[in-house]
């Protein structure tokens, strides 16, 4: 690891810690040359599976392009930004778990539908009505008494769902 500071190629490792979620491995190392200290995370590299459009294309999954996706239906909605973020590192685990080389499009798009329904009911309509192609009031109307009727859409946002797939 070269120090950030003097690009020094002499660096050691003060301290070890696993990160709060457990998914990294932070460290304090010090360069031997300028003795300055710095922070490093380490974290295992997994392989996304590639995500198949609707129309068949292939292409790389986006972790950028999942968040703006999050960050646009939540746009002027009082949700913290942590819980935003933990619901993206839900979907992308999810996505994982399943061992897939390839997810479709729809899966991710249901996933992200799920935990907007958790996070905010309004943030859930707008991605919805723009996810499914809302074409009329009725298809609005229907959304919403779902969310009126559903148990679960009572949740505090940011608890865990026990009934989650």
């Amino acid at each position: 690891m070269h120090c950030p500071f003097c690009s020094a190629g002499d660096t050691r490792v003060i301290d070890s810690r696993l990160s709060q979620d457990g998914d990294q491995v932070r460290r304090r190392r010090e360069c031997a040359e300028c003795k300055e200290r710095f922070t490093t995370y380490e974290s295992a590299e997994l392989n996304m599976p590639r995500v198949v459009k609707s129309n068949g294309h292939r292409e790389p999954f986006k972790e950028e392009k999942l968040r703006n996706g999050f960050l646009r239906a939540l746009e002027k909605r009082p949700v913290d930004s942590d819980l935003i973020e933990a619901a993206i590192a839900r979907i992308k685990k999810s996505l994982l778990a399943r061992g897939d080389r390839e997810v479709r499009s729809r899966l991710i798009g249901e996933r992200v539908m799920h935990e907007l329904s958790r996070l905010d009911h309004v943030a859930y309509v707008r991605f919805a009505s723009v996810y499914r192609r809302f074409e009329d009031v009725n298809e609005f109307r229907e959304v919403i008494d779902h969310l009126e009727n559903d148990p679960r859409s009572n949740a505090v946002a940011g608890q865990p769902d026990l009934f989650d797939e």
